[in-house]
């Protein structure tokens, strides 16, 4: 399988049209569509976990119990 990466702007109604990719006409091809990383962030997601998190029960509680502990010696 050949993999050729493009870039394009999603127009109206949700059309996206690529030009000039190294594929013959007829061939079959698979796409893969994701928003492009800008700035380290994933397309608009500034907070993708803000409203994730609904309540914590007991946050200062171990994960484990103390007595299994390594350390405690």
């Amino acid at each position: 399988m050949t993999k050729h990466k493009a870039t394009a702007k999603v127009g109206k109604g949700g059309k996206i049209i690529l030009e000039n990719v190294p594929f013959a006409e007829g061939d079959e091809v698979e796409v893969t569509v994701e928003t492009a990383v800008k700035d380290g962030r994933q397309g608009r997601l500034k907070h993708p976990m803000r409203g994730s998190v609904i309540r914590y029960d007991d946050p200062f509680e171990p994960a484990c119990p103390p007595e299994e502990w390594e350390a405690q010696n």
